[in-house]
């Protein structure tokens, strides 16, 4: 299955008081596994950026003067996404931006239904303690050293790995991840078998094989299964 990580950063707040989108940064993950692909644009707000928001994610009016309206690169980044689930971290706050500029645009909203919230699951996996995403790359050992600020393709690098742990899917991959196939003897099709990440240790010993080898010498140069090999 396809979905999108998905992250932005905005001028504020409040779209509704003419707060506006600023950065945009989608991940790509099938089956649960990072593919690689990903959208990253930076926007041009058409306003000042104000000093509370420069502070969380440093992104000045001067250096976004020049990037592209969100108009001129909405087609491709409704391309990237698709009809894939969005997963998104208080996935209400980044859906109002994206939609406030959809709608700017007379584009369609982009349904609810396809939000996976993972602010909601962190609380109802772990409640009662912070669920920032910072804390939660804390909670499962996620390296967020890189985070000195906000931004949208890094945090969506960050919540993709969160929400695979956050679901349970990092044990499933390191199960899916060692399987090998093993051909049918009549040639249709195969079958998974399982590999072990780390070997058993053997049973035989060296002494054992040695003793095996010394009693198939005492059989003969023609033991009696010879001839069906």
């Amino acid at each position: 299955m396809r979905e999108i990580i998905l992250d932005t950063e905005t001028t504020g707040l409040d779209p509704l008081r003419g707060d506006r989108l600023v950065e945009i940064g989608c991940v790509e993950i099938f089956n649960r596994m990072p593919t690689g692909q990903t959208f990253h644009r930076h926007l041009n707000p058409e306003r000042e950026m104000p000093a509370e928001a420069f502070a969380v994610h440093g992104l000045s009016t001067e250096f976004l003067a020049g990037k592209p309206l969100f108009a001129h690169v909405v087609e491709e980044f409704l391309e990237f996404i698709g009809d894939a689930p969005l997963v998104i971290h208080n996935a209400s706050f980044d859906i109002a931006f994206i939609n406030a500029e959809l709608e700017r645009i007379k584009r369609p909203p982009i349904a609810r239904e396809r939000l996976v919230d993972t602010l909601l699951l962190a609380r109802r996996k772990h409640p009662g303690v912070s669920n920032r995403l910072d804390d939660l790359c804390s909670r499962y050992a996620i390296d967020n050293s890189r985070r000195t600020r906000h931004g949208a393709l890094l945090d969506a690098e960050l919540l993709a790995e969160v929400y695979i742990d956050l679901i349970g899917a990092r044990q499933s991959q390191l199960i899916l991840g060692t399987e090998i196939r093993i051909p049918h003897a009549d040639g249709q099709g195969d079958t998974p078998r399982r590999q072990r990440p780390i070997p058993l240790t053997p049973r035989v010993t060296e002494a054992d094989r040695a003793a095996h080898w010394d009693f198939v010498a005492t059989l003969g140069e023609k033991p009696v299964w010879h001839d069906f090999f």
